[in-house]
């Protein structure tokens, strides 16, 4: 009996080594589905990371295109001047013209104007004495830059033009005033002609007004005749003022070359 009870032992020690071999197996070694779901598990969270990843630098580099449109569309532009100096003064008439027009000029050379900006703006003149015929020329010159938040230098020369033509204009004490366009002058021209009695002198005076892109050039030319000499046509004094004018903006222009 005692053998019989020794074998029975043996036999469920050796089942039960045998079940806790198998239960060691099992947990040790998950079935196929089970390492399926755990792979998924583990892959699952990088792809979701790596997608928060990119979707966070695709917002990114999104936000910052449209702050990059929007700064460009918010920075106003303006086209550049054209003209980026200015003719010396003294020069921007022929020699001849000013021997036509100033006969006796007791400069000339001329008188230039004081300026602290000759690059933005100029002048000079001319006066002299023939007998009792006295004549008096000058030129001066207005040049403007582009500014983003004054606008091109095309647009304030223009704006200077037309202050300059009403400036002519509104001169005291002007009779028989006529204001014409003058065409093929530049971008704009306007001639300003009136009678003025100064010194008990009756004065013909033309002033002519011209632009060209960024520069305004005006050209003063008056004149008289002193005692019971002849008072200067109006016509004559237009043409010659024309003359100095076309000149004037032609030297504008040669400065580009």
């Amino acid at each position: 009996m005692d053998d019989m009870d020794d074998s029975d032992d043996a036999s469920t020690t050796a089942a039960e080594k045998k079940s806790e071999g198998t239960m060691h197996t099992t947990a040790q070694r998950p079935t196929p589905r089970l390492a399926r779901l755990l792979a998924c598990a583990a892959v699952v969270p990088v792809m979701f990371v790596a997608g928060c990843s990119l979707g966070s630098d695709d917002s990114k580099d999104s936000a910052s295109d449209g702050k990059a449109s929007k700064s460009a569309e918010s920075t106003p532009t303006v086209a550049p001047a054209k003209y980026a100096k200015l003719p010396r003064p003294c020069d921007a008439f022929d020699k001849k013209t000013i021997k036509d027009l100033v006969p006796k000029a007791k400069n000339k050379s001329g008188s230039e104007g004081k300026s602290a900006d000759l690059e933005s703006r100029s002048s000079c003149s001319w006066n002299g004495l023939d007998g009792f015929q006295y004549r008096w020329l000058d030129v001066s010159f207005q040049r403007f830059e582009s500014d983003t938040s004054l606008g091109s230098g095309s647009e304030r020369a223009q704006d200077y033009f037309t202050k300059q033509v009403a400036g002519a204009k509104s001169v005291k004490g002007a009779k028989k005033l006529k204001a014409v366009t003058a065409a093929g002058l530049g971008d704009q021209a306007t001639t300003i002609g009136y009678d003025l009695k100064k010194d008990r002198e009756d004065f013909k005076n033309q002033t002519v007004v011209a632009r060209t892109a960024n520069v305004v050039v005006t050209v003063n030319y008056n004149g008289t005749g002193y005692e019971d000499a002849k008072t200067p046509k109006a016509e004559e004094m237009l043409k010659d003022a024309k003359r100095a004018a076309e000149e004037a903006v032609k030297a504008v222009e040669d400065t580009r070359k």
